[in-house]
């Protein structure tokens, strides 16, 4: 049996955050299975917290080379990963086209979604489009569709990567796409299957239930799948008796072991990855994380859970981290949480002329 606390130190070990890691960035976005990337810093900020030895520099070298990519992928939402594993799309493709959904089907009045992203990928492959721009040229083909409809269309039936510079560090605007396959050659068939997402999934996030699985990546129906695995997978329960799924040998570490103060970029995955997410956060903070629709704020871990919120603003060249706590933070961890917090700082806003950490009850 596995209590809240063990798995929480399994998933910090898993995600490097117990300590930072000495894998390099590409190596440990695989690890991750990629991360989110609704907006260009927050990977940054997600590899700054986890690796020992991180600079901008080296993610933004990643993307302009094309070992990384920015692709739609779990969940219908934008991750960075390698570019093997934009092999993982077509093992979602089920997940794209239920997240195109009847609302949009509906605005493309006729228009055969098949048909609209082949027609999509034909312009993308041409030169880079924003979806703005995309659903406006393929309007021309069909007058009675709306263009919104047509560019989501295009998105969830081809696997469009994000063109830099749009993905690097501070980027502005709206992104530029063309397709997989155009930006990073020829591919062949790919090799993965779903069994081995589960298999990597675990490896990052595990122990878990098929429920958590299924809320990670989109899928669904995976029962099957994970009974398929068989001697490749270990089955453990947690204090409610719940079933749960891990590799042999996957770290789990002492639930007394010490956990360091970490920021967690917004939108980072441990905060979605899992249906029963009381391991990394209170149900009582819920609300306060997930207050706004589509949008997750950065978080502050301590003693590896979920108690404060942050952000950095800026005026006049002064560069201010702000610590909402979520409820009394004891004193030794402020200072914990400070001294982290001024080395945050001098990562994301290093051309500051002045540099401090403030903890308030609202932004």
């Amino acid at each position: 049996m596995l209590t809240r606390r063990d798995l929480n130190r399994a998933l910090l070990a898993r995600q490097l955050l117990l300590e930072r890691s000495p894998m390099g960035p590409l190596a440990a976005i695989e690890h991750l299975v990629g991360l989110p990337a609704q907006a260009p810093n927050p990977p940054y900020l997600g590899l700054w917290t986890r690796l020992a030895d991180f600079a901008i520099e080296d993610l933004s070298g990643l993307a302009t080379s094309r070992a990384a990519v920015r692709v739609a992928l779990m969940r219908a939402t934008p991750h960075l990963v390698s570019a093997r594993d934009t092999d993982l799309r077509p093992l979602l493709q089920s997940v794209q086209d239920r997240h195109l959904g009847a609302a949009a089907r509906e605005r493309l009045h006729g228009a055969d979604p098949a048909e609209v992203a082949a027609a999509g990928r034909v312009l993308v492959e041409q030169r880079p489009y924003t979806l703005k721009e995309l659903g406006a040229a393929l309007a021309a083909q069909w007058p009675q569709a709306d263009p919104a409809a047509l560019g989501t269309a295009v998105r969830a039936g081809v696997p469009l990567v994000q063109v830099p510079p749009h993905g690097l560090w501070g980027a502005v605007g709206q992104p530029a796409y063309t397709s997989a396959e155009h930006w990073l050659g020829a591919v062949g068939a790919p090799q993965l299957t779903v069994g081995d997402l589960v298999v990597r999934y675990l490896n990052a996030f595990g122990p878990a239930t098929v429920a958590d699985v299924q809320a990670w990546s989109g899928l669904t129906g995976l029962g099957e799948i994970v009974d398929g695995l068989g001697t490749r997978l270990v089955s453990y329960r947690d204090e409610d008796g719940t079933e749960l799924l891990d590799l042999p040998g996957a770290p789990l570490p002492h639930p007394d072991t010490p956990a360091p103060a970490r920021y967690l970029a917004d939108f980072d995955a441990v905060l979605t990855a899992h249906d029963d997410t009381r391991r990394i956060m209170d149900d009582r903070d819920r609300r306060d994380v997930f207050a706004v629709p589509g949008v997750i704020p950065g978080t502050v871990l301590v003693d590896g859970f979920v108690q404060a919120l942050w952000q950095i603003t800026r005026r006049k060249g002064v560069a201010t981290l702000v610590v909402r706590p979520l409820f009394q933070i004891p004193t030794r961890d402020v200072q914990e949480l400070t001294e982290e917090g001024e080395r945050l700082l001098a990562f994301a806003a290093a051309d500051a002329t002045r540099r401090e950490v403030r903890f308030n009850s609202r932004w």
